[in-house]
């Protein structure tokens, strides 16, 4: 069974665009290209970037997650692609 891939992408004036894919690479590569696949908000902000990705099993679950994604604000949307950072601590080496 394929899975489906809810992705956020970052565009090059620093927007954000969420969307789904079964194939996030390919999607990817499409905002980035010339052609008509690309969606028509990413055609004037290329290059656009792969910044999160989330696996989900079904379109209909992967529609759910990209409606909730898009209701949050722009700073929910940042803590949801930073990356997690550990604290080092210096005298413990971790």
């Amino acid at each position: 069974m394929k899975t489906w891939t809810v992705y956020i992408v970052r565009c090059a004036d620093d927007t954000l665009y969420t969307g789904i894919a079964r194939d996030t690479a390919r999607r990817v590569a499409q905002h980035n290209s010339n052609d008509l696949l690309a969606a028509r908000y990413t055609r004037g902000r290329r290059p656009v970037v792969l910044v999160y990705q989330d696996v989900v099993a079904t379109r209909s679950a992967a529609l759910k997650r990209e409606y909730r994604i898009k209701q949050m604000s722009r700073k929910e949307k940042e803590k949801l692609i930073k990356p997690v950072l550990r604290k080092v601590h210096p005298s413990r080496g971790y």
